[in-house]
């Protein structure tokens, strides 16, 4: 029997339409989510919604990264050398950066667990959808979208296949993320010296440091943008299926009274 929406039901919402974001509910997988949180913490919990936490666990995986020389040592042991993987670890810090990343990984699970609960019953009680919101700052509303026009983009530059998508803070994160990895690792400069002809041996100056946290960083942009334009598609189909119920309900059911059917 499906129960019918009436004011004051609803506990929970679908989406929230904010001044710069739209935040929603739906189903996810917990093994993909605790998957992005150990490719790089933080990844699972912006795509559970939680931006706050997930931005402040990406700059400390980046912070306590850095001071603990985890990449570099990667790096060092993926080449065969062992004895420098060792030498360039510091382990006052990676005593600090194993129970933040293992946190990160199990209170993603955690959380994707208990928020899918959270949609079933948002459905459940036909939480409502409001589709558009106007301020002073910008116009956030919902409207079809492209899921590999959002990769593309993304994959061309992390960060604007969200800001295709009006994931305003997100993209401009993202987007400040991958042109700070790119500075520093020396990447940027890199290509140009090799498209202009230069020696390949100046790909030896990267800075490994730097340029190992890219990969990750740049398959989530692609990967985050796709999911959300999927997931905005299915939002906005069901605002609509909302409104033409609340607007010709009533119609059809006099009509299927007058006619017979």
């Amino acid at each position: 029997m499906e129960r019918s929406p009436t004011a004051g039901s609803h506990k929970r919402y679908l989406a929230y339409f904010g001044t710069l974001n739209i935040n929603l509910l739906h189903l996810r997988k917990p093994w993909v989510i605790a998957w992005w949180s150990a490719a790089f913490p933080g990844f699972g919990h912006l795509l559970l919604g939680s931006h706050i936490k997930g931005l402040i666990l990406i700059l400390w995986e980046i912070g306590i990264n850095m001071q603990s020389g985890i990449n570099k040592s990667m790096v060092y042991s993926f080449t065969g050398h062992v004895d420098l993987s060792k030498q360039v670890l510091n382990p006052r810090w990676l005593l600090l950066y194993i129970p933040v990343y293992i946190y990160a990984i199990w209170d993603s699970y955690r959380s994707t667990i208990e928020l899918n609960k959270q949609w079933v019953l948002a459905e459940w009680e036909r939480a409502p959808i409001v589709s558009f919101k106007m301020s002073g700052m910008s116009l956030i509303h919902l409207d079809k979208s492209s899921p590999w026009l959002a990769m593309a983009w993304s994959m061309l530059m992390p960060g604007l296949g969200q800001l295709y998508l009006r994931r305003i803070p997100i993209g401009f994160f993202l987007l400040a993320g991958w042109i700070g990895f790119m500075y520093f690792s020396a990447i940027a400069e890199i290509v140009l010296v090799t498209m202009a002809g230069g020696n390949v041996q100046a790909w030896h100056s990267i800075n490994t440091q730097w340029a190992l946290f890219m990969p990750s960083f740049y398959c989530f942009a692609a990967y985050e943008a796709y999911v959300y334009s999927v997931e905005y598609n299915k939002l906005f189909d069901k605002a609509q299926k909302q409104w033409l119920e609340r607007n010709y309900g009533t119609l059809r059911l006099r009509f299927g009274r007058a006619t017979g059917r």
